[in-house]
């Protein structure tokens, strides 16, 4: 073979090589999603559409600084904890949540119009930005392109259950409200009515709240879509079309892609999962309360008093399972007895790093001990992955949770997503269950 034979050999097959690493990278991103099974991406992934606050920074040193957010996300948490209950069609009157770290692909409107909205397992508010909106900075749902958009009327009920209403008293005109957010920021919005499409299925007349103008920065580009279990969530707008019951698979931070996916309704979900019962806390229906029993740390069950960890309405305390916190927070008592009993079976010295206070070499790791959640009914052994998280230079390793801040309700105990990374995660409000399953969701 001659050397010009040769070169545009090679050549070729360079390009060949090229164009099936784009198109793999390619799907990977615009893969359809199916009836059952819709995909989910991390805020921060290379799928998303959103910028990461420094394009450079290590995985670890992203997850830092929205750990570091947790804190205002806490607060709402709580807030809604000890709130009794407010029927809010679009959203809470309350700061709700500060940070969304998982996005699913939505369609609103007829045609559909893309959206990336954050999942929020502890809200049922459906919000979308709307043309003409001030202060929006990502894409936009323009209500004029869709055949069958509504604004409700101020004549409407559901408009007198809204917060921060600004209604006539003769109940005439378009129903439009302002609600506080995430502590810093608010938001203006119409409430209005559409068609929103996950995956093949098509609602018609979804109610959600678009968005006119916001003040600050804490609200999430492209909207919210509700994932509780209150009056106005997707579940209770869905009705019988998914039977009360989805899932989730959150993949890793670590993960190229960040691609996991949400599961609507019985159709496919695991058959063999272990599952604690859901508790129902009447002042605030829309959280994911479970009977958290105790912790073991390796072989250890680390000694908590029991009323540290019971669940009370009345209180809001207890413990949820929530996908917008980023690591599991505990009770200051608690934390302080894992944490200690932690340090028992690993090798110090011991540092901090951002919101982490047990930090040591990583070449102790394989040494460190295995957590285990004990609810009702299920264990919940963490993988490694899901306990520890490294600096990014990867000479350091921490545990990957934290106490409650003391000022606000530290009675509530949160499973964050950090450690539900790589689980598929069932919710079952027909029956009252939450499911865990191990699975690779990337």
């Amino acid at each position: 073979m001659g050397s010009t034979s040769l070169l545009n050999l090679i050549c070729t097959l360079l390009l060949t090589t090229l164009l099936v690493k784009s198109s793999h990278g390619s799907d990977a991103c615009s893969a359809s999603n199916s009836k059952s099974d819709i995909s989910i991406v991390h805020i921060y992934g290379k799928c998303s559409p959103f910028n990461a606050p420094n394009p450079s920074a290590s995985w670890a040193t992203t997850v830092l600084d929205m750990a570091s957010r947790d804190k205002q996300r806490l607060a709402y948490l709580s807030s809604l904890a000890g709130l009794k209950p407010t029927k809010v069609p679009v959203a809470s009157g309350q700061n709700v949540l500060n940070m969304g770290n998982y996005v699913a692909r939505v369609k609103v409107g007829t045609p559909g119009q893309l959206m990336f909205m954050v999942l929020d397992t502890s809200n049922d508010a459906a919000w979308i930005p709307c043309t003409g909106c001030t202060q929006c900075t990502s894409t936009i749902f323009s209500p004029n392109a869709s055949s069958t958009y509504a604004p409700a009327q101020c004549s409407m009920p559901e408009c007198a259950q809204v917060r921060g209403l600004s209604c006539p008293a003769s109940g005439t005109g378009t129903c439009l409200f302002n609600q506080s957010y995430g502590g810093d920021s608010t938001f203006s919005a119409t409430l209005s009515y559409d068609s929103i499409s996950l995956g093949n299925d098509v609602i018609p007349n979804y109610a959600f709240g678009c968005i006119n103008e916001i003040s600050g920065k804490s609200v999430p580009p492209q909207g919210l879509l509700g994932l509780g279990r209150g009056p106005i969530s997707l579940l209770s707008q869905t009705g019988a079309l998914y039977s009360g019951i989805f899932s989730y698979c959150l993949p890793s931070f670590k993960s190229y892609y960040f691609s996991g996916s949400l599961k609507l309704g019985p159709l496919g979900q695991p058959k063999n999962i272990k599952t604690t019962p859901l508790l129902k806390n009447p002042h605030r229906p829309s959280l994911y309360y479970v009977n958290l029993t105790g912790i073991t740390v390796g072989r250890v069950s680390v000694p908590i008093a029991p009323e540290l960890l019971a669940f009370n309405p009345s209180t809001g305390a207890g413990t949820i399972i929530d996908s917008g916190t980023v690591i599991t927070r505990f009770a200051q008592p608690i934390y302080n007895a894992v944490r200690d009993e932690f340090r028992n079976q690993t090798k110090g010295p011991f540092t901090s790093l951002g919101a982490f206070d047990t930090c040591f070499a990583a070449t102790n790791e394989d040494v460190a001990p295995a957590i285990t959640l004990r609810f009702t009914g299920m264990d919940l052994l963490l993988p490694m992955e899901n306990s520890l998280i490294h600096s990014s230079a990867g000479t350091t390793a921490c545990l990957a949770m934290a106490a409650s801040p003391n000022n606000i309700n530290a009675a509530v105990n949160v499973i964050a997503n950090l450690q539900q990374q790589n689980l598929r995660i069932l919710f079952d409000v027909a029956n009252s269950r939450l499911g865990i399953a191990r699975e690779l969701c990337n």
